[in-house]
């Protein structure tokens, strides 16, 4: 696996992946693998040089959604979860409660916000548009000040808008 690190303006992101797809995009502080150590490769394979400048493009406003071969790492449940995330358009936000039921079962609350919790491709895959049932913030493995950032930088369109 090939790793790239981009800074934004929140913080250094470390985008890694091979010709397989997209693993990981997590913030260096992040307990999900990444650390400052990480070493980079002089072949960068195309999939993170497009994620870098499409990651850019998202924080510069002129990208709205990600075009991006991803594979990420989990269980089949994880995988699942990580689908119904990306079903959440940009400028939207959801609910745990609503993503359970999305995923045909409304008793699944928990293990699903687990998964959310686990995503390992921040960002591109929108685990921070799942808020409380109540429009709460609730957890961000990224912090939850990236969190209220990132639905900041959408709310042009989010302004209390449910999926």
């Amino acid at each position: 696996m090939n790793t790239l690190l981009l800074q934004t303006p929140l913080g250094i992101l470390s985008i890694a992946g091979d010709d397989q797809g997209l693993q990981k995009v997590l913030f260096l502080e992040e307990k999900n693998g990444a650390t400052t150590s990480e070493i980079l490769t002089m072949e960068i394979p195309l999939v993170l040089k497009k994620t870098a400048q499409q990651l850019k493009e998202y924080f510069n406003g002129s990208r709205n959604s990600f075009d991006i071969l991803l594979n990420p790492q989990g269980t089949t449940f994880q995988k699942k979860v990580w689908e119904e995330l990306s079903n959440i358009p940009y400028g939207k936000t959801c609910s745990y409660q609503k993503m359970a039921n999305n995923l045909g079962d409304p008793k699944v609350i928990r293990a699903a916000a687990s998964a959310n919790g686990k995503n390992p491709i921040s960002i591109i895959i929108p685990c921070h548009r799942v808020i409380g049932s109540d429009g709460s913030l609730t957890g961000y493995a990224g912090g939850l000040h990236r969190k209220k950032w990132l639905l900041e930088h959408e709310s042009p369109v989010t302004q209390g808008a449910l999926f």
